[in-house]
């Protein structure tokens, strides 16, 4: 079930691609801090660095990407128009770019202020950004289970946002509060309740429109985010509450669910009417693979406790999750949606009169494949150091920025032969 898309609203190129030309070099600078920490850093989920590139990529990569595609989601899929688009990317990528970089300076210098600063800078920038898209969503009905999603998954960004400010004052300034399982619920709603359910509601788009694949059955479309923010708002409870049974019943609940999404989507991309495989494709089969993997990591965990104290445990789902999971799929959409929305620029602009180039003229599914196979290479690298991280992880840390630095290089690639195709479309209109 999709929604119908309005492309004449898409707002100008310039609004999303600052975001996503900016986040590889996010997810750049975390591979260089784990090859300048080496083992260090995978020795537990508290270290400093371990910390700082975890933010780097949920914030400066991740964040990133999904704040400039709603900019042009919005619009197109939901019919909700931002006022001034170019303004609001501007501002919101100022703040999130320097409101990370300051978060991962404090956790590396363990001093209050930076903390402090980036909280302040980071709560600002994301509550301006979810006032222009309340504002902008106001009186647009829920037509689908993505525009329902979307909203929903606006819910969990502010609660992420929410936990994430307490817990950088808390380490600033030393409040006595549960310090862990409050880290454990700004993780559940960053990665279930904001981008698990924006993921959600654009694969129910971008999955059949660029796969090729049957659409998602309808009921549970409309139930998953949902159902996904029920249980978040239940584990809240349970840590307000101090009911650990129904903390570990709502995270079972939810890895539960997101290990059948994924099972679904295989299904579906198992019937797709195309029959070669692209690089989105293939990142999607990597990210659908490892998310299951991760969220059974997650299950087990739940029924037996005791395996979140195994050496390397945490570590590695945390590995699988991100590196393995969210990044996979938001790199896949990323180069469709780059080269589809150049196209689509370029065929504006040449007003019915000069065709624009091909996508693949574009972004070359030649170089994202070898990019792809690149970063799958080094996903397995990273998990091997989790196990030998003497040996491993300043390689891994190494590889980690080079296979993001090439996805860099492939984006970057992309806006060049746009530029300079716009430029030659331009001397032939002005010939006609």
């Amino acid at each position: 079930m999709q929604a119908l898309l309005s492309f004449e609203n898409a707002p100008p190129f310039a609004a999303p691609l600052r975001f996503f030309l900016t986040a590889p070099l996010f997810a750049v600078l975390a591979g260089l801090l784990l090859a300048w920490n080496g083992p260090q850093l995978m020795a537990s989920r508290w270290m400093p660095g371990a910390l700082a590139a975890t933010h780097l990529v949920t914030v400066g990569f991740m964040l990133q990407v999904m704040l400039g595609a709603l900019i042009q989601i919005l619009p197109v899929v939901a019919g909700a128009n931002l006022r001034h688009p170019l303004r609001v990317a501007r501002i919101v990528h100022v703040g999130l770019s320097g409101g990370v970089l300051l978060l991962a300076a404090g956790f590396l210098a363990a001093t209050p202020w930076p903390l402090s600063a980036a909280a302040l800078l980071l709560g600002a920038t994301l509550l301006y950004f979810l006032a222009v898209c309340v504002q902008a969503l106001a009186g647009v009905p829920s037509t689908s289970p993505t525009i329902r999603g979307l909203k929903l998954a606006l819910v969990g960004l502010a609660g992420t946002v929410g936990l994430g400010m307490l817990l950088a004052f808390e380490l600033a300034y030393g409040w006595s509060l549960p310090l862990a399982a409050l880290v454990d619920l700004h993780a559940g709603w960053g990665l279930g309740g904001w981008a698990g359910i924006l993921l959600v509601a654009m694969a129910y788009v971008v999955v059949p429109m660029f796969q090729l694949t049957p659409g998602y059955p309808a009921r549970p479309s409309w139930w998953f985010p949902v159902a996904m923010l029920l249980l978040l708002l239940l584990w809240s409870g349970g840590v307000l509450g101090s009911v650990e049974w129904l903390v570990q019943l709502s995270q079972g609940l939810a890895a539960l669910a997101g290990i059948a999404f994924c099972v679904l989507t295989l299904r579906l991309q198992g019937k797709r009417r195309r029959a070669r495989a692209d690089a989105t494709y293939r990142y999607w089969q990597l990210g659908l693979t490892a998310s299951a993997a991760a969220l059974l990591m997650l299950l087990v965990s739940v029924l037996w406790p005791a395996a979140s104290e195994l050496g390397g445990w945490t570590i590695g789902f945390g590995i699988l999750i991100l590196a393995g999971g969210f990044l996979p799929f938001i790199t896949g959409m990323l180069y469709k949606i780059s080269a589809f929305l150049t196209w689509l620029h370029l065929q504006n602009f040449g007003q019915a009169k000069i065709p624009a180039p091909a996508m693949n003229k574009i972004l070359s599914d030649t170089d994202c494949q070898r990019q792809m196979v690149a970063y799958t290479v080094v996903l397995a690298l990273l998990l091997a150091a989790v196990i030998v991280p003497d040996w491993l992880a300043r390689p891994a840390g190494l590889a980690f920025a080079l296979a993001n630095g090439w996805l860099f290089w492939n984006l970057a690639g992309a806006v060049r032969r746009y530029r300079r195709a716009q430029a030659e479309m331009a001397e032939k209109l002005a010939a006609l």
